[in-house]
């Protein structure tokens, strides 16, 4: 019942290929590989980093080049999940859908299957500035090592969306992220820890690092990996089963025992999901 997992706090720094890229997130695999990992999680958009390639000209690309990556993308984590027989969360990556951009998170499965969990919750600057349109609907994912759900970053600061998460049956939130404050950061760590409290889960989160001087939006990056439990006697007492040091180029690892989730969500010294009032608010089955 438990699972090694880890997650990368991603260093952006501008590129001029995407050998250079698909070299790093190899590094970062192969490192989480050494650990015996079983799940990685890589950072929300941290794939903005193919866009300081640049066009054939030079300049550099805007977020509506990204989709032209996806290909690429998708090749690359499919072949390193395959060759380690790891689960990968790859961040998310931009893809363009009927003429939509979306902000979409992708589980990259040993047996080369890929699923994707559009982020359901758009931030301003997602909206006005890359026009990026919301996912339609929530999902859960079955592994070989337990029932999972993907949350990106402002997605975890909505309750309503991770109560519904486990009321379909998943014991851990991957929530890739991008922050480039102390203010967002923490707005996603704080709410974070709630949902662990609130639903018995854990939540597996990490942000970008670093920065990309050429590309907006993604100038400033504020981030830090950690692995969240709730807060219950046979687990730490702060939730942070491990976290990584802010703003550093670093991955971190931690196991996590499904069965203490199962037992405090019994006898535990609180019993949150199970008090629930649902006589007097609306909530899901």
């Amino acid at each position: 019942m438990k699972i090694r997992v880890s997650a990368v706090q991603y260093h952006l720094h501008t590129i001029d290929s995407f050998e250079a890229f698909a070299g790093q997130c190899d590094h970062y695999v192969r490192t989480a590989e050494e650990f015996g990992a079983e799940f990685v999680l890589f950072p929300e958009f941290f794939t903005t980093q193919l866009m300081s390639i640049g066009d054939a000209e030079g300049r550099v690309l805007g977020i509506e080049g990204l989709p032209d990556f996806t290909e690429r993308y998708l090749e690359l984590f499919t072949s390193l999940a395959e060759r380690t027989g790891m689960h990968i969360i790859g961040g998310t990556h931009v893809v363009r859908r009927n003429g939509k951009l979306y902000n979409t998170a992708h589980l990259f499965y040993p047996d080369g299957r890929v699923a994707e969990q559009p982020k359901l919750h758009i931030t301003p600057t997602e909206v006005n500035e890359w026009n990026m349109a919301p996912g339609e609907g929530l999902n859960v994912f079955e592994t070989a090592k337990g029932t999972i759900a993907m949350l990106t970053c402002y997605d975890i600061e909505f309750p309503e969306i991770v109560r519904m998460a486990r009321a379909k049956g998943a014991d851990v939130i991957f929530c890739p992220s991008c922050t480039d404050d102390r203010h967002g950061f923490h707005r996603v760590r704080y709410t974070a820890h709630a949902r662990t409290i609130e639903n018995q889960v854990y939540v597996v989160t990490t942000g970008t690092v670093g920065s990309l001087p050429t590309v907006d939006f993604m100038r400033g990056n504020y981030g830090q990996a950690a692995v969240i439990s709730p807060n219950d006697i046979p687990f730490p007492p702060r939730g942070i089963v491990v976290e990584g040091e802010i703003n550093d180029d670093m991955i971190v690892t931690a196991d996590i025992d499904l069965q203490l989730l199962y037992e405090v969500r019994e006898r535990g010294s609180v019993t949150t999901w199970r008090d629930r009032r649902t006589d007097l608010y609306t909530d899901w089955k």
